[in-house]
């Protein structure tokens, strides 16, 4: 693919006003965090993106939109399906992808939904962490009309500090709803996990 799919992001980019921004990761291997994740224009821009970056990444979606005629379009996409209503041990899952591939990227909307919440999903950090990895800070700005990478950053063990790396890089990045943004943050920051 190389030119041919760089230059397809680039050229969807254009149409729509939208420009690249940040680098290519250096990692290998990595999670990707997709925020803001506040609109359905945000899935066809990220994918915009990682074109234009030639990145080869998997994404994570809510298992429904992989059933009916979508459902082997999503997986071509680079869909990876879950199931959130039960536990199915994804992160485990997902960790063992890691340690099979040379090269491996997996974007997750942390938020989870493109309604506004308190609490981000963790998976992304445990996952993280499990496969040892670090964490890309993928984002879309629609007030500068800007998507791309940020930093790639090695998670620490100490959520609060790690978190509020992540907190200081989106602060300021506008989604397509802003009101649909809401605090960046994870529910053990503020009630201790379960024993």
């Amino acid at each position: 693919m190389g030119i041919a799919r760089r230059a397809a992001g680039l050229a969807f980019l254009r149409s729509i006003g939208w420009r690249l921004g940040g680098e290519r990761p250096a990692p290998r291997k990595y999670v990707v965090i997709a925020a803001p994740h506040t609109s359905n224009w945000d899935f066809p821009i990220t994918l915009g993106c990682l074109a234009a970056y030639d990145v080869d990444v998997k994404w994570v979606g809510k298992h429904t939109i992989f059933r009916g005629p979508m459902g082997p379009v999503m997986k071509r996409l680079g869909g990876v399906p879950v199931v959130r209503d039960r536990s199915t041990n994804f992160v485990a899952q997902m960790a063992g992808l890691f340690e099979e591939h040379d090269d491996f990227a997996l974007t997750m909307a942390t938020e989870g939904t493109r309604r506004r919440v308190d609490f981000w999903k963790s998976g992304f950090y445990h996952l993280a962490r499990l496969a040892n990895v670090p964490v890309v800070l993928g984002y879309l700005d629609y007030a500068k009309k800007e998507g791309g990478m940020g930093p790639a950053i090695e998670l620490s063990g100490d959520v609060t500090a790690d978190m509020d790396r992540v907190r200081a890089f989106y602060d300021g990045k506008v989604g397509c709803r802003p009101e649909n943004f809401g605090p960046i943050r994870l529910r053990s920051e503020v009630e201790p996990e379960p024993s």
